[in-house]
């Protein structure tokens, strides 16, 4: 199974895949954590353009789907920007999960640790989502999780009940 995190930077996705991962880890399953930001310091050279970003993705993508095929459950967290990606992770992966952690902007602004939302709006980073560059809600995804005015604890169990019909 692939359980794919999308949102805005910020969203809570990297934060609830974890959480899941120890709840599912101490459940005795395989767990495989895929991660947007480590993903992307393995490949610096990777680009912000859409077409850089769904090459990315696509990559990503067969890695979930091959860890998938080896009996892993893979928790994927990426903002996955575009349907189009989103299309093809689902074509791609046999038993896909996609997790819209649907937080606002606003919202996601002030969580930014790194400050790459202020740099995005001085200008300084080009192609930022949310800011400089389209994020296109799912149209097809299977939970949408808001976290507005909720515990991470509260959102992580919402999540693994809402999960529950995906273990059979």
């Amino acid at each position: 199974m692939v359980i794919w995190f999308t949102g805005l930077s910020g969203a809570g996705k990297t934060t609830l895949a974890r959480g899941l991962a120890h709840v599912l880890q101490g459940q005795g399953h395989r767990i495989e954590l895929l991660d947007g930001d480590v993903a992307r310091a393995k490949r610096p050279q990777t680009g912000f353009g859409r077409q850089d970003r769904l090459e990315h993705l696509r990559l990503m993508a067969q890695e979930a789907a091959l860890l998938e095929k080896q009996g892993a459950i893979v928790i994927a967290a990426f903002i996955t920007p575009y349907e189009e990606a989103r299309q093809f992770l689902r074509q791609t992966c046999v038993n896909y999960v996609e997790i819209w952690v649907d937080t606002s902007l606003s919202v996601c602004e002030t969580r930014d640790v790194k400050g790459l939302y202020a740099r995005a709006r001085k200008g300084e980073l080009a192609q930022f989502t949310g800011i400089s560059d389209i994020f296109e809600e799912p149209v097809h995804c299977d939970i949408r999780l808001k976290t507005l005015g909720r515990s991470e604890e509260e959102t992580l169990f919402e999540l693994q009940e809402k999960l529950k019909r995906f273990f059979k």
